[in-house]
């Protein structure tokens, strides 16, 4: 997952103690350099396209001076050198400066001319924390060394296209009428990018995860190349569609490498179940989680103060406020202790065996390929286009009720990486399926915000809603419960959608034995159930055509059967005397070739 916080000019001394050294101690007057091998965390990296503009290369060390500059006072990252060359040159001191200023400067907050200006507190950075599931720093720290290897490289490539998508579909900069108007950057964003691999717990825990430190200075798209500041709210507002991307691109490479699949894991009755690698034992994920059973014994007590100040239960953002809440109170000091990374897995895979076993820690691996195996067995990765749009849009609608599109395309991301477990999907995927939704099922509920519309499901409705607003105000069940109810619903309703459209107005027999190797339609994949179960196959028309003909001709075969045999009696024994009736019998419609006789029946179909 991908958390953030805004830096700020204060905010120097954590990342420049914290981060950029791990969660370890620093000594007074210890070089950046030296801090980090005594850490056992390797340097940080700068990434991003817009490093051209400054003079840099992806790839770069990250030194303590320029992560200063940029991050901490908003300045060009060799602004050092620059001033030197510049009052070599006969410019003021306050001219130098000026011009390794990036934008705006800070100090303009500062000033009493800007009444509205001082108010605020400016930006210099957004900080992203990119963090695998727990089953992956599980399988990182207690595999082999190579498999350590491939996993560090996943994440690699999962951060990389996460920060490539926020620079080509997300990053904004603020640009004429005062800031009001948005316009695309013009070469990229700027990231220095810190790995840690251990918790900031006291007793050290497995946790690979990378510190994403990114700048908000950019170019504006003009001639000029002048700098200016990104648009934080639109960054921030697609941060949880980053999230899911960046979990989809991970599991995609951890099965294309080490053939790993992965499944679904309820952490939280009721809440969103949480992708995992299948195969790993859920204790190691006990052992693992610390800070987690820490926030868990504080949150009731938290809880508890809520209710009884207010008088009912704490709702979705009230249950995470007291979340954070709970965590910040069990926030522990760091560690004081260095250990190298060699050190760190000796000692873990030490612990988890006296915990659960040799068996445990050295099959781990072997485990994870055999669960693979069965993953795959069972589950068909094979996305329906429709079936998607339905469960985004059912999954959105009863947890926001109106809704933008950036949040479609998280739940678009969320879907196919449940769907898929961890194949390849195709580029521009998930993007396919909201344009799905929001062109079958959304209408306008604002000048920002839609909402669904299910007039294309069930056009004889007098309310379009009338499926999913029930379950919008039941209170007895969870968001996420009730979302997949009307995932389900929905579901339903496109399959016999999908049914009367395939059978059209043709007369359907009342009883069609088909037997399990004929059947046309491959079997689709349900997403709204949690076991992974297949839905049970259909009946195609070609099928059902199939099945006519042969009806058919079995009818002819009775037939001239029958026939063939009165004509062998008739020869045999002579005419059937036919008696006369009384009255004349009420015309009837005979069949050529058929005799009818009162009192017999002569079988054959109807």
């Amino acid at each position: 997952m991908i958390s953030q916080t805004k830096i700020r000019p204060g905010d120097g001394r954590y990342l420049f103690r914290g981060v950029m050294v791990g969660d370890g101690h620093r000594g007074a007057g210890t070089s950046l350099r030296a801090a980090q091998d005594e850490a056992g965390v390797p340097p940080g990296i700068w990434k991003g396209r817009g490093l051209a503009a400054l003079g840099l290369r992806a790839g770069d060390v990250v030194s303590e001076r320029q992560a200063e500059l940029l991050l901490g006072e908003g300045r060009h990252p060799d602004a050092d050198r620059i001033e030197r060359e510049l009052l070599a040159h006969g410019k003021s001191p306050e001219q130098a400066r000026r011009a390794t200023v990036l934008g705006r400067p800070i100090e303009h907050n500062r000033s009493p001319k800007t009444d509205k200006a001082k108010e605020r507190i400016p930006w210099l950075g957004m900080h992203l924390v990119f963090r695998p599931p727990p089953t992956a720093h599980i399988a990182w720290a207690l595999a082999d060394y190579e498999t350590r290897l491939v996993l560090e490289l996943c994440q690699d490539i999962a951060r990389d296209k996460t920060l490539a998508w926020l620079e080509d579909a997300v990053a904004q900069i603020r640009w004429k009428g005062g800031g009001k108007q948005r316009a695309r950057v013009k070469d990229g964003l700027i990231v220095a990018v810190f790995r840690h691999y251990e918790s900031r717990a006291a007793e050290s825990k497995p946790l690979l995860h990378d510190h994403a430190l990114v700048s908000i200075r950019a170019r504006r798209p003009d001639t000029k190349g002048t700098w200016g500041n990104l648009s934080a709210d639109s960054t921030l507002a697609h941060i949880v569609a980053a999230d899911t991307l960046y979990i989809l691109y991970f599991m995609e490479e951890v099965s294309a490498r080490l053939g790993w699949a992965w499944e679904p894991r309820e952490v939280t009755p009721g809440r969103r179940p949480v992708m995992e690698i299948a195969g790993i034992d859920r204790r190691l994920i006990g052992w693992q989680s610390t800070r987690r059973q820490q926030i868990e014994d504080a949150l009731p007590v938290l809880t508890a103060r809520y209710e009884e100040r207010q008088g009912h239960a704490p709702g979705e953002r009230a249950a995470y406020a007291l979340a954070c809440q709970a965590a910040d109170q069990t926030r522990p000091p760091k560690r004081t202790e260095l250990l190298s990374l060699t050190e760190l897995r000796t000692r873990w895979r030490d612990s988890a065996i006296r915990a659960f076993g040799a068996c445990t820690v050295y099959r781990l691996a072997e485990r994870a390929r055999a669960a693979a195996a069965a993953v795959w067995a069972r589950v068909r990765p094979a996305v329906d286009i429709a079936l998607a749009a339905v469960d985004v849009v059912a999954v959105v609608y009863v947890m926001r009720g109106a809704f933008k599109r950036h949040h479609l395309l998280a739940e678009a991301r969320r879907h196919l990486s449940y769907v898929l477990r961890g194949q390849p999907h195709e580029p521009g995927l998930d993007e396919e399926v909201v344009q799905a939704v929001v062109d079958d099922y959304t209408r306008p509920a604002s000048r920002r915000m839609m909402t669904a519309d299910l007039r294309a499901l069930y056009p004889r409705d007098t309310e379009d809603q009338a499926v999913l607003r029930p379950l919008t105000r039941k209170r007895s069940a969870s968001p996420y419960e009730r979302a997949r109810l009307a995932a389900d619903a929905l579901a339903a309703r496109v399959h016999a959608v999908r049914r009367a459209d395939r059978l059209g107005s043709r007369t359907r027999p009342r009883t069609v034995a088909v037997p399990a190797a004929s059947r046309s339609y491959p079997r689709p994949f349900r997403s709204g159930r949690k076991d992974g179960r297949l839905l049970e196959p259909e009946t195609g028309v070609d099928t059902v055509e199939q099945t006519r003909q042969t009806l058919e001709a079995a009818a002819a075969q009775v037939a001239a059967t029958l026939q063939d045999s009165r004509r062998a009696r008739e020869v045999a024994h002579g005419p059937r005397p036919q008696p006369t009736p009384a009255t004349a019998p009420p015309p009837y419609t005979q069949q050529p070739g058929v005799q009818h006789t009162p009192g017999r029946s002569t079988g054959g179909v109807a």
